[in-house]
């Protein structure tokens, strides 16, 4: 019983959408976001929370969430929230 654990090649393994999501605000705040995915809880009164319960019963959108975290991590690498100029 000695099974070895294959790293995978999935980007999105173990990543859950709200770290997803998390990171995406993190990174380009929620103007950003909806400039980028333009579905309503991005663009009016904007929360995780909010967003999280309809990416979890929308596939389509969830897919456009997961494609720019793909698209982030392939041109940035790790994610870092990247330094605020305040």
């Amino acid at each position: 019983m000695n099974e070895e654990r294959r790293p995978t090649k999935d980007p999105l393994h173990g990543v859950t959408l709200e770290a997803m999501l998390n990171t995406l605000v993190a990174r380009r705040g929620w103007e950003g976001l909806a400039s980028q995915i333009d579905i309503r809880c991005f663009n009016f009164d904007p929360s995780i929370k909010s967003s999280l319960t309809f990416l979890r019963k929308t596939p389509w959108a969830r897919k456009k969430v997961e494609d720019l975290y793909l698209y982030d991590f392939r041109r940035h690498g790790e994610f870092r929230p990247e330094p605020s100029t305040d």
